[in-house]
């Protein structure tokens, strides 16, 4: 694939290593009891749908990569000005390139470089990247969620890979008005030790108009499964990437995102756009701790594909509302499900609320296709920079019993 000479890249690249002992800083997680080694790491159990059921007992782990946030840096002995110099220089990171150690409040000409959590970030510049070895789960899903925020490139993607796999995320789109957004990528081990590798290939002129990056954590992913309660796959979007706690703006989930490898997991991104996850510490969520809100109109889409059986009768029910968001305005959903189809209206105050929505249809083959999507663009009425949208949740899928 090419791509223009003046459009920047960010990589991450996930390699996969089994040969030789780990180093000693190496961490472990996944399904089994994990020591935890370093004091800077968080771990937490991660709520479970109800249509996970996993078939021994299992533990999973959530945490920050060894000095994810970049808080510890290094030596001044290590540094030219804001340029780091030694390949090792930042602890627990590998480093090459152009390499910027970014404190929040610091003025690159007339813009102001905030941090969102904690003081400090990384700036990748034209060829740089930093990576990260760690030992894995073999054949464990895992879901990588990270800050970004532009700095002065005008257009920007993100080339997401896994060796042989990768993808391409669009970055020209600021979702929040703080220039900060967190995304997520997700992967499947296939060995039991692995590299991270954040790259940013660089075409623009300036090597200072790198991205900058800040708090990087992982989270094994339960994979979800159909029960007789629901025939889709994580209807309450309860298992997903990793939302951190001091950032109040969700997380976005990548378009065109395929649900093998999916950080939403039993769900695919079939849109232009991305879609965000929220949780319900920092937004209004109909039911449970997780939902999805749809920022991008009809560019902003989710599916999934259940299994049906022709010529039978199907309800599809599920949630549509707000985040208590400052997102007002009339909304509407559109689902899609087979050849049918419903339109559902929402009268947003942007402060929280909620309302259900039915679609019978007769299932005309053994798959069927379950899509949503918002009719609108909306903006929040706090800052019209912010795209925000309605909320969906609760999603449920069963069959109806047909009368004799």
């Amino acid at each position: 694939m090419s791509w223009p000479c003046m459009q920047m890249q960010l990589h991450v690249t996930l390699n996969s290593f089994c040969l030789g002992p780990p180093p000693d800083d190496i961490q472990v997680w996944g399904i089994n009891n994990i020591n935890n080694s370093r004091a800077n790491t968080s771990f937490e159990t991660p709520p479970r749908d109800d249509t996970v059921k996993p078939k021994r007992k299992q533990e999973w782990r959530i945490r920050l990569l060894p000095n994810g946030n970049f808080e510890l840096g290094p030596r001044p002995s290590d540094m030219n000005g804001t340029v780091v110099l030694g390949r090792y220089a930042i602890p627990s990171w590998e480093i090459s390139g152009f390499v910027e150690y970014i404190r929040s409040g610091q003025k690159q000409g007339d813009m102001l470089l905030v941090v969102p959590e904690g003081a400090f970030a990384v700036r990748l510049g034209n060829e740089a990247s930093v990576k990260q070895r760690i030992k894995v789960i073999k054949g464990n899903y895992y879901s990588i969620s990270f800050n970004f925020a532009r700095t002065c490139a005008q257009e920007e993607s993100l080339n997401i890979s896994v060796a042989p796999e990768w993808g391409v995320l669009p970055l020209q789109t600021l979702y929040s008005s703080n220039g900060w957004d967190t995304y997520a990528w997700a992967f499947q081990a296939k060995f039991n030790y692995a590299e991270i590798v954040l790259h940013n290939p660089g075409v623009e002129e300036d090597p200072a108009c790198g991205p900058l990056i800040d708090s990087i954590a992982i989270r094994g992913l339960y994979p979800p499964r159909a029960s007789n309660k629901n025939i889709l796959k994580n209807g309450g979007f309860e298992e997903g990437p990793y939302v951190f706690p001091n950032t109040s703006w969700g997380v976005l989930i990548p378009p065109n995102i395929e649900d093998d490898h999916s950080p939403l997991p039993g769900w695919m991104i079939e849109s232009l756009k991305a879609v965000k996850y929220i949780d319900s510490d920092h937004f209004s969520v109909p039911q449970g701790k997780r939902a999805i809100e749809l920022v991008a109109g009809k560019e902003s889409a989710i599916a999934q594909i259940a299994r049906t059986i022709p010529g039978k009768t199907y309800t599809l029910t599920f949630t549509v509302g707000d985040a208590n968001n400052a997102c007002a305005g009339s909304m509407v959903v559109e689902a899609f499900a087979g050849k049918g189809t419903i339109k559902v209206p929402y009268e947003s105050k942007g402060k929280g609320g909620f309302k259900r929505a039915v679609l019978r249809f007769v299932a005309v083959s053994n798959r069927t296709r379950i899509m949503f999507l918002s009719t609108f663009y909306t903006m929040r009425s706090d800052d019209f920079s912010s795209l925000c949208g309605p909320v969906i949740d609760d999603v449920k899928l069963l069959s109806v019993r047909n009368k004799a």
